[in-house]
């Protein structure tokens, strides 16, 4: 699991050679969401049983990505060819305070975690370096080993000007991937798996995470007991140590000088039977423009790393989450057939299902998830699609449900930053 018992859900597909060849899920766990630990929602219901009539999905179409506080997102075949769900944008890093600056394309939007990871080798080396490293506490270069449910990111702590459209966060922690040497890597660290340092590794060219939550780790890694970050004298001997919240990696919007609040993630509907391609707009700030009002949408508060509880099948769920950074829609269902062979335990239903769950926030509050979930064979199958509104399968704790890309399309999907440290509003998602 991810550093915080809390890990947020990142799952892409695996092929063995192109995207005609799935291979089954492999979850990835990022720092924040996910698995709270919270006590079930106490809800009757709520949940509707499989059904064969598949609803027409949400309709709504994403604002032109032209102002200051937006970005287009896209999702295509990908540096890879072969994962399907990837919503991807653009980053433009700089060494603070300088105009010495380079963009990196095809960086992942993950709204269950935070901050931003950049592969190492999607830098210009001399640009890497170029980044000052970050010192640990107790001496050497501070470094981060993020835990994935099938392996690890492993990479110092740097910092950066990061700009996204017209936004700026000025001199934040980030963490460049795969830029210390494998011998450095802590065993705590390799034991959870192989390092996910490359683009066949990841999908993209980093993970973007702007979430609820402004760090990764938050008050849990500031003491060593808690920490998945480590001290590295000259790189090597590297020994676990705490990181001061200033010091973690940083999601990027709290850092903007404006529209800080939140981020709404907008992705226009694709057709039940997939799609070659998918666009989007990144929206920052929530009600501090014109163009990022929120109205007549489902809200919810939750934990600190983005968690509700819910209701489906009339099983209580310990956590529900809305993650951009899953490809698919992953729960467990017993009445809907696995696919098997190359792809796992995705669902192939017969006929396309129509679902729902009921999720609870903090204070109580319900809100209505619906979804499809299409034959996986049939939507994968030709090698064409690379967008699905209707992916499904089970992965994952069989007491969580996590709405992955899928679920997005043809919605507005809210995430409120929290802001309780500094006396301002609980973190939220809506929808």
């Amino acid at each position: 699991m991810s550093p915080s018992s809390n890990g947020a859900a990142w799952r892409s597909l695996r092929s063995a050679a192109i995207a005609l060849v799935v291979s089954a899920v492999s979850l990835v766990a990022a720092c924040g969401g996910g698995g709270s630990g919270n006590d079930a929602a106490a809800n009757n219901g709520g949940g509707s049983p499989s059904s064969p009539s598949a609803s027409s999905g949400p309709s709504q179409q994403p604002i032109a990505a032209t102002a200051a506080n937006t970005v287009p997102v896209t999702v295509n075949a990908g540096l890879t060819g072969q994962l399907p769900n990837i919503p991807t944008v653009s980053v433009t890093l700089c060494v603070a305070g300088t105009s010495n600056c380079t963009t990196v394309n095809n960086v992942q939007v993950d709204t269950a975690s935070f901050g931003l990871r950049l592969l190492a080798s999607a830098l210009p080396a001399s640009f890497a370096n170029a980044l000052p490293a970050t010192a640990a506490a107790g001496g050497g270069t501070l470094a981060e080993c993020t835990a994935f449910a099938d392996g690890y990111t492993w990479g110092s702590v740097r910092t950066a000007d990061v700009k996204l459209g017209g936004e700026t966060a000025s001199n934040i922690p980030i963490q460049l991937i795969g830029d210390l040497a494998a011998s450095s890597t802590p065993q705590a660290c390799a034991n959870i798996g192989a390092a996910q340092d490359t683009v066949q590794d990841l999908g993209a060219n980093g993970i973007l995470g702007v979430g609820v939550a402004p760090t990764d780790c938050g008050v849990s890694c500031t003491t060593a007991s808690g920490s998945n970050y480590f001290a590295c004298p000259n790189g090597t001997n590297c020994a676990i140590t705490p990181a001061a919240i200033a010091q973690q990696v940083a999601n990027p919007v709290p850092h903007f000088a404006t529209d800080n609040n939140g981020v709404i993630l907008q992705m226009a509907p694709v057709s039940n039977s997939g799609a070659p391609s998918a666009t989007g707009t990144l929206v920052f700030g929530i009600g501090t423009q014109s163009n990022n009002a929120m109205t007549g949408a489902q809200t919810l508060a939750t934990d600190q790393w983005g968690n509700v509880t819910a209701t489906f099948n009339n099983t209580a769920l310990k956590a529900a989450f809305l993650d951009s950074g899953s490809n698919g829609l992953f729960f467990v269902d017993s009445a809907l057939p696995q696919c098997g062979g190359n792809l796992g335990s995705f669902y192939c239903p017969s006929q396309t299902q129509s679902l729902s769950a009921t999720l609870t926030a903090r204070g109580g509050a319900t809100a209505t998830a619906s979804f499809n979930v299409a034959n996986a064979q049939s939507l994968l199958g030709n090698g064409n699609n690379y967008a699905a509104n209707n992916l499904a399968g089970e992965f994952g704790s069989a007491t969580s449900l996590d709405l992955g890309l899928p679920f997005f399309y043809g919605r507005y999907v809210y995430y409120g930053i929290d802001q309780t440290a500094s006396g301002g509003k609980a973190p939220f998602v809506a929808f």
